[in-house]
C-alpha cells in the first residue's frame, strides 16, 4: 500500500513535492516530518512564524501545514505572508482550539483546509494527496494557458506593494467600464500584460484581444494595416485584407506606443473613434466597428503634444482613464515574488525543479535598480535558467547585473568576501528604505531580527 501512495504522489506532485510545516510543537514537528517523509514528500520545518518567512524567501513550496497559534504571529498572519509572497502555495491550517470564526476566517484568507488537533494522520495523508491534486491539475492549466496566451489577467500583475494595489484596484474598476485606456509607464514593466487584464475582466473578455506595436509597422503600410484595403488598391494588394480594426471587433485593440503614429493617421485614428467606422483603403465605403481601444506609451505625453508628436485632440479622446505603472525601482518589495513567479513559469516551461533562490542573490537583485524593469528581471531569471542553474539560484548563477558574468570578476581584482557585500547590500536597503528595519528586511528576504543582529556586528546600530 506504501508504495502505491508514493506512486499517486510523484504522479501529482510532479519531482518529490515540498512542504513547510510550522508549528512550535518540537513532537507535532518530529511526527509531522517522519510522516510527511514515508509518504514521499520533501519536509521543512520552523517553529515560529520569522523562521517560516525567512524559508519562505529563499525556497518554493508546494503547501505549508501551518498552526494557527505561535508565539510571534498568529498563523492567520503567517498564511496572509504565504500568500502575498506566493499565492499559487497550498496553505492548510492546524489548531487544538477550533473555533467555526477561525476556520471561516482562514478559509477567506485561502487556506485550503483547516485540521483540529489531535491530527488522524490517515485523514492528513488523504488531505495532502486532493491538495496536490488539485494543485497538478491547477499546474496543468497554466502551462495551457501560457502556450495559449491566455495567462493575461490579475494574477499576472505579481506583487503586493501599494503601488501593485492601487494598480489593481484601477484596473478592477475601469475594466468593465468600456471607456478608452491611456497605459503610461517605462519600458519593460507590462503595460500590454494590464492592457490584457482590463480586456480579460470586461464585457469584451470573449471577443479578441488584437496588440500592436504602432513603431513596427512601416509608414507606407500603416493605413492598410489598421483599416484594411480592397483588392488593388496598391500595387501588390492582391486580396483584400480586414485590418486590424475589423478583426478587433466586439473585442479589444491595444495600441502600443501610440505616439510613434505619424500625424496623419493619428488624424484619422480620431475619427474612427469618432464615428465608430473604418474606411478601408481603395473603398468609398465606410464599415461600422466597435472596438475598444486601449492605448500605451512610455512618452511624457504633454511633452509630446508641445513638440507637435502626439495630436492633443487625440490625446484628450484617448485620455479617458490614465494608468500609470510604476517601476520596478520604486516597488522592490515586489521583487520576491516576482522572482518566484518567474522560477514557477520557466520550471513548468522548460520541464526543470529549481525550488527557490538564494537570500544573497536575492538580495543582489532587490539591490538592482532594474532600468529594463520587470523584463529585465525576467530575462536575469531566465538567462541563471539557460545557463544551467540546478537547485537553486545562487548568486555565482546571476550576471553581476550590468557587468557581465560573476566570473568576469576575477581579473578585476580580489573578489569581495560575501560578508563585504551583505554589508553592503543591507546598508543600501535600509538607505532605500528610509532606515525602515521591517521594509528592508522585507525587501532582502531576511527576518528584521536578523537585520538589528547584523547592524550590531557592523557597529552601526
Amino acid at each position: 500500500m506504501l508504495s502505491e501512495w508514493h506512486e499517486v504522489v510523484v504522479y501529482v506532485a510532479g519531482p518529490m513535492a515540498k512542504i513547510l510545516v510550522v508549528d512550535d510543537e518540537p513532537a507535532l514537528l518530529a511526527l509531522l516530518q517522519d510522516a510527511l517523509g514515508d509518504w514521499g514528500y520533501e519536509v521543512r520545518h520552523a517553529s515560529t512564524g520569522a523562521d517560516a518567512i525567512e524559508m519562505l524567501r529563499a525556497e518554493l513550496f508546494d503547501a505549508a501545514l501551518v498552526d494557527i497559534r505561535m508565539p510571534d504571529m498568529t498563523g492567520l498572519d503567517l498564511l496572509r505572508e504565504i500568500k502575498r509572497h506566493d499565492n499559487s502555495a497550498e496553505v492548510v491550517m492546524m489548531t487544538g482550539y477550533p473555533a467555526i470564526s477561525s476556520a471561516i476566517e482562514a478559509l477567506r484568507e485561502g487556506a485550503y483546509d483547516y485540521l483540529s488537533k489531535p491530527l488522524i494522520l490517515d485523514e492528513l495523508r488523504h488531505l495532502m494527496a486532493r491538495l496536490l491534486e488539485r494543485r497538478f491539475l491547477r499546474g496543468e492549466v497554466s502551462v495551457l494557458r501560457v502556450r495559449l496566451g491566455e495567462e493575461l489577467t490579475l494574477h499576472e500583475l505579481v506583487g503586493d506593494s501599494p503601488p501593485m494595489r492601487r494598480l489593481k484596484d484601477i484596473i478592477a474598476k475601469v475594466a468593465p467600464t468600456g471607456c478608452p485606456v491611456l497605459i503610461e509607464g517605462e519600458s519593460g514593466t507590462g503595460k500590454e500584460l494590464v492592457a490584457a487584464a482590463i480586456h480579460r475582466l470586461s464585457p469584451r473578455a470573449r471577443g479578441p484581444f488584437i496588440p500592436v506595436n504602432c513603431s513596427a509597422i512601416p509608414a507606407d503600410l500603416i493605413e492598410s494595416e489598421f483599416f484594411g484595403h480592397v483588392r488593388g488598391a496598391f500595387t501588390g494588394a492582391v486580396s483584400e485584407s480586414s485590418g486590424l480594426f475589423r478583426s478587433a471587433n466586439d473585442g479589444s485593440l491595444f495600441l502600443d506606443e501610440i505616439a510613434e503614429l505619424p500625424t496623419a493617421l493619428q488624424a484619422k485614428l480620431l475619427r474612427v473613434l469618432q464615428d465608430l467606422e473604418v474606411r478601408p483603403v481603395g473603398s468609398s465605403k465606410a464599415i461600422a466597428v466597435d472596438v475598444r481601444v486601449i492605448a500605451a506609451t512610455n512618452k511624457n505625453l504633454e511633452q509630446a503634444m508641445a513638440q507637435g508628436v502626439l495630436r492633443q485632440d487625440l490625446y484628450y479622446r484617448l485620455d479617458v482613464v490614465r494608468v500609470s505603472l510604476p517601476p520596478l525601482r520604486e516597488r522592490r518589495e515586489d521583487v520576491p515574488a516576482l522572482v518566484h513567479h518567474f522560477i514557477r513559469r520557466f520550471n513548468a516551461r522548460l520541464r526543470r525543479n529549481v525550488r527557490g533562490i538564494s537570500p544573497d542573490a536575492l538580495a543582489a537583485l532587490v539591490a538592482h535598480d532594474f532600468p529594463g524593469n520587470v523584463r529585465e528581471l525576467e530575462n536575469v531569471v531566465e538567462r541563471a535558467f539557460a545557463m544551467g542553474v540546478h537547485d537553486q539560484i545562487t548568486l555565482a548563477d546571476l550576471p553581476t547585473l550590468g557587468r557581465g558574468p560573476v566570473v568576469a570578476m576575477a581579473d578585476e581584482g580580489p573578489v569581495p568576501k560575501l560578508e563585504q557585500v551583505e554589508r553592503e547590500l543591507i546598508l543600501k536597503a535600509l538607505a532605500l528604505f528610509n532606515d525602515d528595519k521591517a521594509a528592508a528586511a522585507h525587501a532582502l528576504g531576511i527576518s528584521r531580527r536578523t537585520i538589528y543582529r547584523r547592524l550590531r556586528e557592523y557597529g552601526v546600530a
